[in-house]
């Protein structure tokens, strides 16, 4: 039987459980990636697949989004620069560690437009305790903690501005308020960054799931693209959960 992967909307193979294995030892395939035989309905964690071939047992067939609708090619998985994740590593259980928060990263953005971004302050406090949690060492919640005192510092600063604008009186800005919030910007960047770190080495260490998080994305979007990814987890761990319950 032989299986295609889909990354990044793109379907490369068909690949055998023999090529898959070479190539997540080599680290060109992830163990998130997802995987699909001409056999299967819906699409499953490569790990997944592999762990079942490994305990000599039908494929326990977990639906998954299909969101991969690009032409199928052949070659191979473009590389990755992590270290390399076997199935037996993935499929080790995770329940030690509390699950991601998992609220959908839309509704955050929407909750955060209708609150004027108070919302995504708050929720990237949460990720970042929720990050504490599971490596002790993160220093993000820290970083954030202090960005937000700055923030509401600000915010207290900005009352004469808001009350002179209301009242129609002349108003001098102030360049302690402009140094506030460049210093609060910078915090919150090195939290962002700090808590990309704490995702990464997680997710790739005790529980090897092969997450990566675009620096990019991270500098422009931050929590609510972590939020996203997050999301993916939780959608793979439960898929681990499904496969481990008994039969």
């Amino acid at each position: 039987m032989t299986y295609q992967i889909a990354r990044d909307g793109q379907l490369y193979g068909p690949y055998t459980v023999d090529d898959l294995r070479r190539y997540i030892a080599s680290g060109n395939v992830l163990p998130t990636d997802l995987a699909k035989s001409e056999e299967m309905t819906s699409w499953i964690p490569v790990a997944q697949i592999l762990s079942s071939h490994d305990a000599a047992s039908q494929p326990a067939y977990v639906p998954v989004e299909d969101t991969h609708s690009a032409p199928a090619e052949n070659g191979p998985v473009p590389p990755v620069n992590y270290p390399p994740v076997t199935a037996a590593s993935y499929a080790a259980p995770t329940a030690q560690y509390p699950d991601p928060p998992n609220l959908n990263w839309g509704l955050e953005l929407l909750l955060g437009f209708f609150t004027c971004a108070i919302f995504v302050v708050v929720w990237n406090l949460v990720i970042a305790a929720w990050a504490k949690r599971v490596d002790p060492n993160s220093k993000a919640f820290f970083f954030y903690i202090a960005a937000t005192i700055l923030i509401v510092m600000n915010v207290g600063g900005s009352w004469g501005a808001m009350m002179a604008v209301a009242y129609h009186h002349p108003y001098h800005g102030n360049i302690g308020s402009g140094i506030i919030s460049l210093i609060a910007w910078v915090i919150r960047l090195v939290a962002r960054f700090s808590l990309r770190d704490t995702l990464e080495q997680h997710f790739n260490g005790p529980e090897p799931l092969g997450l990566r998080l675009n620096p990019v994305l991270v500098f422009f979007f931050g929590g609510l693209y972590m939020q996203y990814k997050l999301n993916q987890v939780n959608e793979v761990k439960r898929a681990l959960r499904y496969q481990n319950l008994p039969r």
